[in-house]
């Protein structure tokens, strides 16, 4: 659960290792256990900012006749609601005759199967990184040793198959497991690096596979609601969660033709009030910032009391509804503003449109923007159609 603010932290959250940094230190210890006949209890993993960390290795297995070990570790995400805290991460090194490495999926690690990723497809869902780390310590232990050959690396996560029906993988191609991630080996708590990097991901593997128009949702309710508006693919959803910020932002480099942006009532508020994470950690619903959009509509005195003494949006919502006041599509209009205020920047063509869902699904308010090409509307701007 995220903390309501950081007034209620009593201490200072504790960052934690990445999937990428677990691999890398499974690796320094079975080439020990290959190479110098150790079974290390810790080892020591270099990241790529040049800070020294220690991880306990939990297990060795040995494949003598494949001239191979097997080294364990556990994943500490420290304080961050991570889905792999917990998991036994693992490596299975193997020696060859040839010289080079080579990496492999093992048990939990999943393989790319979709154009559009950083990484081919066929190839196993180890990022760029973490393969760096690996390849760095194995050439160091190599030399250390004295070793001419080289590895094939097969990395695995207990169970990890199961953890990634938590994460976006299915939807971006990803199948059999997890990704081995991390760019810095730290995570930081809270910070979602790996949820904003699946958000791009999503973007750009429905990019790559020819998709013009992707919605973008905070939840599981609005997502169904705008797959069966439009009969989206899977591919072409975006479950972006709070983090509208990421997703706009990402589409300055990566644009497409048409972006519907889709969300709980309560979430537009804050976009319309210029949030970029919707989180409640990061901001709160503005009653007054309704009352302001209510009071242009022509809300009375009363009505606009109630809105800024009002417990909840979808409460502030109802009000209107019940007075004739359309607050809803005022909100998806502001949102909308905000929302091509960042993409427009630099690219101006890319048509965007929010939607505003009330807790069963159900849309209450629509906006339609403008795509722009060399500065000409290409669109007409449809104001809000309520549903």
């Amino acid at each position: 659960m995220w903390p309501e603010s950081s007034e209620n932290q009593q201490q200072e959250l504790r960052s934690g290792l990445t999937t990428g940094c677990c691999a890398t230190a499974c690796c320094v210890a079975a080439a020990q256990a290959l190479l110098a006949g150790k079974q290390p209890q810790t080892v020591e993993v270099l990241l790529p900012r040049g800070q020294l960390v220690e991880l306990e290795i939990i297990a060795y297995q040995l494949f003598a006749e494949e001239k191979g070990v097997r080294a364990a570790t556990i994943k500490d995400a420290g304080d961050d609601p991570d889905v792999t805290h917990g998991a036994t991460v693992f490596v299975q090194l193997r020696l060859t005759t040839e010289p080079g490495i080579v990496f492999k999926p093992a048990e939990g690690v999943g393989t790319v199967t979709r154009e559009g990723l950083v990484l081919e497809v066929g190839e196993p869902a180890i990022n760029p990184v973490p393969r760096q780390m690996m390849t760095d310590h194995l050439q160091k232990a190599a030399e250390v040793y004295g070793y001419q050959g080289g590895f094939e690396v097969a990395v695995g996560v207990e169970k990890g198959e199961q953890i990634a029906l938590k994460t976006m993988n299915p939807r971006l191609g990803i199948v059999g497991g997890l990704s081995i991630l991390g760019t810095t080996g730290i995570v930081r708590p809270y910070s979602c690096a790996a949820y904003i990097a699946s958000i791009r991901q999503g973007v750009d593997v429905a990019k790559a596979n020819g998709i013009k128009h992707l919605a973008a949702t905070t939840g599981s309710t609005s997502e169904a609601a705008i797959k069966a508006h439009y009969d989206l693919d899977e591919m072409a959803l975006i479950e972006m969660g709070d983090f509208v910020g990421a997703l706009l932002k990402h589409l300055r480099k990566a644009p497409v033709a048409k972006l519907s942006i889709c969300g709980g009532f309560g979430k537009m508020t804050k976009l319309a009030n210029g949030h970029m994470d919707l989180n409640s950690r990061s901001s709160s619903i503005d009653f007054q910032h309704m009352a302001l959009l209510a009071e242009k509509l022509g809300a009375n005195a009363p009505l606009l009391e109630k809105i800024a003494n009002a417990n909840t949006s979808m409460g502030v919502l109802k009000l209107c509804q019940t007075a004739e006041i359309d607050l809803a599509q005022a909100v998806c209009t502001q949102a909308l503003l905000v929302a091509e205020e960042v993409v427009h920047k630099t690219q101006p063509q890319v048509e965007i449109e929010v939607w505003a869902t009330d807790r069963k699904g159900n849309f209450v308010g629509h906006a339609q923007g403008r795509a722009k090409a060399k500065g000409k509307d290409v669109s007409e701007n449809s104001a809000g159609e309520t549903e």
